[in-house]
């Protein structure tokens, strides 16, 4: 009988979890075949049923498919066999990989294609002719250590294409646990190539199968969880997979996960850096001479290695001149060398020895090749020499869709993409340095900016840099997100924003540093975080606050972009409605009603565009202009005809914008995979940073139609809208409105402005 009750079973046993189930499920579909065998098949010789691929290795995933492959000698009815044997399982509603091959046709298969190579070394007979099944799996592997030069070349390349394609698991948000760079796969790879001749060094095996459990477990648990295939831990299953594995939380499941991938990764990179080489031949050694890049350091058939005669106990600078030597050189360091590091290199101490400051910041401004080096002293423990608040931001997951990478990686990408921009600022030293530790405190308990503030106020002293420099490096820590949110959340075109910020930074030089940091750190972060249009928002501020730090008034440079200009004041003198689109901007002129912007946001919504900025003025006449900067959630094309259609019927009030807008909310969420419960939204009222204008900022869920929802709102409590600037992070909006009451002032009535929130977070929570 199909194991269909004990499958349910196992499956739903509390006390089976990770590689435990994994193997448990196996050994059960083992028992099952064996039956269904010898009742369909009986004795019958010259016929073996085999298991292959990842059922051959007895890793057998809840939804994995169960490979197998029924081997006969050519001489049995084969057709019928396999017939009693395949329907079976698929009745079980088991998912089925089957191939039926004599020997030869096995054989010659796995002599050409590298798929059918690699499944058939994991070969394992289960039922059947186990001779047969044996003589063809030693012959499998004969065959492959016999054509080991054009399984490894063919093996390397299919790596490298794979984690271009699958990314990173130890640094990623959602991780691919079986393709991304660190994953089950590589580690099979590396097991492949071992069949065909020795490719690791003594030392590379310690901690892998540890290292491999701890992914297998996660995937496996992924499937129970889900009940579908997919290999992909995403960020609503984190925290039941953390549950069931005993994790305390889903922070510490992606740090485990982090860490077994880190050393995955690192061990396959070295594997197939030296097998390349080996594939190269002598001519690379011939070609590459030996000769000393550093005191104590050479480069050596391409690699980075200590003289024999250097002293890492007596030579503080070693471990970090190694690492300069190996970064500018685009290499790796030799396995030996970093053992001796590891084995034989002191802490730098408190402060540094003079040149240590030196060879870090040489090291960091080497760009991407820092990465591979920093990794690998951190994966003997050299790292945390150097800098040691490291081991606590070492693994740490950011579980928020905004960030890409952990914590770690995410401050050495920052620090290497900070060193493509080092011409712009005086000090290269400092933005490195800065880039390296801006989120340093995100390893601390409270609030991170704080912390790290206090870090390097430490870390400085020890570096060696003076009192003047740490007091930068600090003020880099306190305002890193200073450029980003100002940019995309204030009204550039009010001199208050611009003299507030001046006042922050207080130097041309600290604000040349901050513009080269900003983007770093943004590139660093994701793809939600730096586009052309942050890009241009955020040089637009740092000129206008470069000409109040170079003695300019703001509204020198705030009344060049007035709104409406000359020309649109024409327009709107003309008292007739406007509605014109071109590229991604859009230009609404009307008779001035309570609401025009919010159905204007509302008509924008119903047909999938966003809003990134708008801008809205009325004048005495009773016309309103507004401007809005959008970009489509479906692609580079907006279909302008129909939404200036719609922006018509709603100006008009022959739109159903409301029942519309949440029809659409019904059928699209925008939050696909929110795992963790959204914080509520929040109402802030600035009255300070604009002259002109009361700001209110709201921080909400995204959703279909918010940016309406909270115009509405604001128009319902008979308020002016001038200006407002759209902000998307993750799964959050950030919006601020710049308003005034009908008498063009600030709102400053407490009452009027507790109303306010009440009416947005009504609005919201509807």
């Amino acid at each position: 009988m199909p194991p269909t009750l004990e499958r349910q079973a196992l499956l739903g046993d509390p006390q089976l979890a990770g590689v435990e189930l994994c193997r448990a499920y196996s050994d059960l579909v083992d028992r099952w075949l064996a039956e269904l065998y010898e009742l369909e098949v009986g004795r019958n010789q010259g016929v073996a049923l085999v298991a292959v691929g990842g059922y051959g290795r007895s890793e057998l995933s809840p939804q994995s498919d169960i490979d197998l492959l029924l081997l006969h000698d050519g001489i049995v009815p084969i057709g019928e066999i396999a017939e009693r044997i395949w329907y079976p399982i698929w009745d079980a509603g088991l998912k089925l990989g089957h191939a039926v091959r004599t020997p030869k046709e096995a054989l010659r298969l796995a002599a050409d294609d590298l798929d059918t190579a690699t499944s058939m070394l994991s070969l394992r007979p289960v039922a059947g002719d186990r001779a047969l099944a044996e003589d063809v799996a030693s012959r499998s592997r004969t065959l492959w250590a016999k054509r080991a030069k054009r399984w490894l070349a063919e093996l390397s390349r299919s790596v490298k294409q794979r984690h271009a394609v699958a990314g990173e698991v130890a640094f990623l948000l959602e991780p691919d646990l079986k393709d991304g760079r660190g994953g089950l796969r590589d580690v099979h790879a590396i097991r492949w190539a071992e069949a065909a001749r020795t490719v690791m060094l003594e030392g590379d095996d310690d901690g892998l199968a540890e290292a491999y459990d701890t992914i297998l477990s996660a995937r496996v648990e992924l499937h129970r969880r889900t009940g579908r295939r997919g290999d992909r831990l995403v960020l609503e299953e984190q925290d039941g997979v953390a549950g069931a594995l005993g994790y305390p939380s889903a922070d510490e499941l992606m740090r485990a996960v982090s860490s077994a991938a880190r050393r995955i990764a690192w061990t396959s990179d070295e594997v197939w850096d030296r097998v390349d080489s080996s594939l190269a031949g002598p001519l690379r050694s011939r070609l590459v001479r030996d000769r000393e890049v550093a005191p104590g350091v050479v480069l050596r058939d391409g690699i980075v290695e200590l003289h024999r005669f250097a002293d890492p106990g007596a030579d503080p600078l070693l471990g970090l001149r190694v690492a300069v030597a190996a970064a500018t050189n685009a290499t790796r360091i030799e396995r030996r060398t970093l053992n001796r590091l590891a084995g034989e290199a002191p802490a730098l101490g408190d402060p540094w020895p003079d040149g240590a400051r030196s060879l870090l910041v040489e090291l960091l401004l080497a760009g991407e090749p820092a990465i591979a080096v920093i990794e690998s002293l951190d994966q003997r423990g050299i790292w945390v020499r150097v800098l040691p608040e490291w081991a606590k931001v070492r693994c740490r997951s950011q579980r928020n869709a905004y960030h890409t990478f952990t914590v770690d990686r995410h401050l050495c990408q920052a620090a290497v993409n900070a060193a493509a921009l080092a011409e712009q600022v005086d000090r290269p030293d400092l933005l490195v340095v800065g880039a390296l530790l801006h989120d340093i405190g995100k390893g601390e308990p409270g609030d991170h900016t704080e912390a790290g503030i206090e870090l390097v106020g430490r870390i400085g002293p020890r570096m060696g840099f003076p009192p003047a420099d740490v007091t930068v490096l600090q003020e880099l820590v306190r305002h890193h997100l200073l450029l980003a949110d100002v940019a995309v959340r204030r009204d550039l075109s009010d001199p208050g924003t611009i003299e507030r910020v001046a006042s922050q930074v207080r130097s041309l030089s600290t604000l040349r540093l901050l513009a080269a940091l900003t983007e770093a750190d943004s590139l660093a972060t994701g793809p939600a975080a730096w586009n052309s249009w942050k890009a241009e928002l955020v040089g637009e501020l740092v000129d206008r606050v470069a000409h109040v730090l170079g003695g300019g008034e703001a509204s020198e440079v705030t009344t060049t972009d007035r709104f409406p200009s000359e020309a649109q004041r024409a327009r709107m003198a003309e008292g007739r409605r406007v509605v014109e689109a071109s590229g991604d901007d859009l230009l609404v002129i009307a008779e001035d009603r309570p609401g025009m912007f919010s159905r204007v946001a509302g008509a924008l919504a119903l047909n999938g565009l966003d809003v990134l900025e708008a801008a809205a003025h009325s004048d005495d006449a009773g016309m309103a202009i507004e401007t809005f900067r959008v970009q489509s959630a479906f692609g580079s094309v907006i279909p302008w005809e129909r939404v200036v259609t719609d922006i018509e019927k709603a100006l008009e009030g022959k739109l159903a914008l409301h029942a519309r807008l949440e029809e659409r909310a019904r059928m699209y969420r925008r939050d696909r995979r929110r795992a963790l419960a959204p914080d509520p939204p929040t109402v802030l009222v600035d009255n300070d940073i604009s002259t002109a204008a009361t700001v209110i900022e709201v921080k909400a869920p995204d959703a279909v139609g918010v940016l309406y929802k909270i115009t509405r709102a604001i128009a319902e409590l008979d308020l002016d809208l001038r200006s407002a600037k759209v902000q998307t992070l993750g799964a959050d909006v950030i919006d601020s409105f710049y308003v005034c009451d009908r008498s063009g002032g600030k709102v400053t009535d407490p009452n009027h402005l507790g109303e306010l929130e009440r009416a947005i977070l009504h609005a919201l929570a509807g």
